[in-house]
Parts: C-alpha cells; sequence; structure tokens
C-alpha cells in the first residue's frame, strides 16, 4: 500500500505511521516551575539528538506544563522509563490542572539532582540532568505552523545506579528499558546483539 501521511488516506482503522517509526525512547521529563511545583510527564517524541555537546530534545503538542517551566526555569531532568516503572510512566501522563505533582499522583518518590533543580525520580535507573537551550515551533511544508513544540537542552550531569554498570557499561537489559511503539504498543529491552562497523564508515 501506499499512501499520504499529511492526509491519513490509509484506509487502515488505525494510524500506522508511529508503528513504523518505532520502537522509540521516552523522555520521562521532570520540570518545576518557578514557584516550586513538580511537574512530571513522558514523552515518546524524544531523543539524544548529539554528543559533542550532549543534546537531547523532546517535543510536545501543544505548549503544556513541561515546555513552560523548562523555559521558564531553564532546567529539567530526563528520567529513564524502565518496565518496573511501567505503570507510574502511564499514570503521569494523565492531564493533571497545573500545579498538581504527577509524582504525587502515582505515588513516586523525589532525590535531588546534582546541578539542576528539578529532582529525579528516586530509584531510576538513569537520569540525565539539562539545562535549556531553545524551543522551536515546526512548520509544514505549506508554510502552516504546527502545535509542536521541540525543546532543546543540554545534558550537563548523568545519574547511573550503580548495580546497573556491568563490566564497564550500563546494562540496558538488566534496567529493561522500555520504548513506545505505535497503537498502545510498547517495547521493552531484552537482549542485544553486536556488529561492528566497517573501516571508515558513518554518515
Amino acid at each position: 500500500m501506499f499512501y499520504h501521511p499529511s492526509e491519513r488516506d490509509h484506509g487502515l482503522p488505525h494510524d500506522p505511521l508511529k508503528a513504523i517509526v518505532a520502537p522509540r525512547p521516552i523522555g520521562w521529563i521532570s520540570s518545576q516551575d518557578s514557584e516550586g511545583r513538580l511537574n512530571l510527564a513522558p514523552y515518546s517524541f524524544f531523543n539524544l539528538v548529539a554528543d559533542r555537546p550532549p543534546i537531547v530534545m523532546f517535543s510536545s503538542y501543544g505548549r503544556k506544563d513541561s515546555v513552560r517551566n523548562v523555559e521558564e526555569t531553564g532546567e529539567f531532568v530526563c528520567n529513564l522509563t524502565t518496565y518496573d516503572l511501567r505503570e507510574a510512566v502511564n499514570a503521569t501522563s494523565a492531564g493533571l490542572a497545573h500545579g498538581e505533582s504527577e509524582f504525587d499522583a502515582a505515588g513516586l518518590a523525589t532525590e535531588a539532582s546534582a546541578l539542576v533543580k528539578p529532582p529525579r525520580i528516586a530509584g531510576v535507573a538513569a537520569a540525565l540532568e539539562c539545562r535549556y537551550l531553545k524551543s522551536d515551533v515546526l512548520v509544514g511544508l505549506d508554510g502552516q505552523r504546527s502545535s509542536n513544540i521541540i525543546v532543546y537542552g543540554e545534558i550537563v550531569g548523568c545519574f547511573i545506579r550503580d548495580d546497573l554498570i556491568v563490566d564497564g557499561r550500563f546494562d540496558m537489559t538488566a534496567a529493561r528499558t522500555i520504548a513506545r511503539c505505535g497503537y498502545m504498543d510498547y517495547a521493552t529491552v531484552e537482549s542485544l546483539f553486536v556488529m561492528h562497523r566497517p573501516a571508515g564508515g558513518g554518515g
């Protein structure tokens, strides 16, 4: 089959696009507003986009609390989503009123970050402490502004739980990192395989 994604003329009961571009890492973004009120939300349009300097991005449909908080305070934390916390990840996607804490709603405790004010989730496998760089509002080929806002941040600190460093590497399979797929589906990292790049490869 062939279809036009902008027209959604696929004729299927559900749009397959997010199932094709999958699995996607989930940025579980903790932030706080200028009054110190905490917010926690998962974003499946999220990724590491550079390592020199180390930069992450997440894309929000609309200027939600996470976006406003990050732009207002200049800091946020990306918490790693793992299988043991899957129900909490889902719970924190609920639309709470501004100022209500998703940490409290999901029964999650906090731990202080080392370099930024927003805390990480207590017991989380890994967390990236970030400082805000910029926001971009996407514009399509038709020149129309999208409701999607991309937020970029530079990673200034990285927390890894000690038990997940095995033979000098972060063990994703022990952490059981989860990712977003299409529809209501998720994936878990259960196994890895190794391939070595050819000399001079890349790009």
